[in-house]
């Protein structure tokens, strides 16, 4: 009997019955398919939303900078606190990130960029002269005297689900020009104007 059923067997495999044969149970395809559909949208969820986030902390960090920027009159701390919450409020991350502001200029006779001014917010260190002396590779051709803001940002993003993607910092780092004034000034060090001391 067991012998017959499978001749049988193998000649319907041989004739292609199995190929034309339209019966089954969905449930049983849904169940193989549905667990990889629902992942690889998920997937697709959280690598959108990472993208999303990056766009986002890039357009909010150009918003400081160029802010900071215009301004004519010396900046403090209370300035810094309020533009820290405008990039928390623009990135949509409240409490997990960290921002630098510096100022930098250039000495073409030396060949370095030394730093003004440099103040933060978060956990990290103000840059100093000899951090960014030898920055040639970071920031961008400047004329000799010549100022520019550097707005740093730094965010945690925390992926929506669990797909693969892990938790990660996003970085920004952007360079501004001062609009209506040769360079802005910190409170502190206004008396002594723009280096070189013009």
């Amino acid at each position: 009997m067991k012998r017959l059923w499978m001749k049988h067997l193998i000649k319907s495999a041989l004739r292609c019955d199995f190929a034309r044969r339209e019966d089954g149970t969905i449930a049983l395809e849904a169940t193989i398919v549905m667990p990889l559909l629902f992942w690889t949208y998920l997937s697709m969820f959280s690598i959108f939303d990472a993208f999303r986030m990056y766009s986002i902390h890039q357009k909010a960090a150009f918003t400081i900078g160029d802010a900071i920027s215009r301004e004519t009159v010396p900046i403090d701390s209370d300035y810094l606190d309020g533009t820290q919450g405008l990039y928390e409020y623009l990135s949509r991350s409240q409490g997990m990130t960290s921002m630098r502001i510096s100022s930098v200029w250039y000495d073409e006779e030396a060949n370095v960029f030394n730093t003004d001014w440099s103040q933060t917010r978060g956990s990290i260190s103000p840059l100093t002269s000899a951090d960014t002396e030898n920055w040639h590779n970071r920031i961008p051709v400047l004329i000799d005297g010549e100022h520019i803001l550097i707005t740093e940002t730094w965010a945690t993003y925390d992926p929506p689900f669990n797909t693969g993607l892990e938790e990660r910092e996003i970085r920004n780092l952007v360079f501004t020009r001062p609009r209506y004034a040769t360079c802005v000034l910190w409170i502190e060090n206004a008396a002594d104007g723009c280096a070189p001391n013009e």
